[in-house]
């Protein structure tokens, strides 16, 4: 099955506030990368959401399935010469069948084909999370050794265990996007 990735909507904001809470701290027989026994409390809140597609340097993307359903999205900041990538959710029921990789080509690609001087692409994961730094690791991204404080003051969720926010980075190759011609 084939997603169609597009960007987000204002009314698509209840489903995705949903979405990222269940994605990030509940558990169902499919889905492996919960957070729910490493941080307590909601991932977010939809005035959060709106707070950040607000921001100039924010874009969100959604993905439906067949039958116009969110299952996923991805949230992208851009800086200078970099992208953090971020608020990357697929629906627990979904989990482990490929949508995730599926997002994070597309997104590689469009930052590629829309934003030539960007050249890094980033994220953070929890240090805790093993399992999903090799998950990004597999997908060509490089722990940089750069490391951040849980952000408690964010409203993100509190910590259940003593934990930290490791980087990681993939340089951008451009010539294995370019031949995309997907519409975005």
């Amino acid at each position: 099955m084939s997603l169609n990735i597009r960007k987000v909507k204002n009314d698509d904001l209840d489903q995705l506030v949903a979405l990222i809470n269940i994605a990030y701290r509940s558990e169902s027989s499919r889905s492996w990368t919960t957070e729910k026994y490493f941080i307590a409390g909601h991932r977010i809140t939809k005035q959060q959401l709106n707070y950040e597609l607000e921001q100039s340097l924010f874009e969100l993307f959604v993905a439906e399935n067949e039958l116009g359903e969110i299952i996923a999205c991805i949230g992208l900041t851009f800086d200078k010469t970099s992208v953090e990538i971020g608020t990357f959710a697929i629906d627990t029921t979904v989990q482990n069948l490929g949508y995730g990789r599926e997002m994070l080509h597309f997104i590689e690609g469009y930052v590629v084909r829309y934003y030539p001087v960007i050249t890094r692409l980033i994220m953070y994961v929890l240090d805790v999370r093993s399992e999903l730094i090799a998950y990004y690791q597999r997908r060509g991204y490089q722990v940089t050794g750069r490391k951040e404080s849980y952000p408690i003051e964010a409203g993100v969720g509190q910590p259940l265990v003593a934990t930290q926010l490791i980087e990681l980075e993939k340089v951008i190759t451009r010539n294995i996007y370019e031949k995309s011609s997907r519409k975005f």
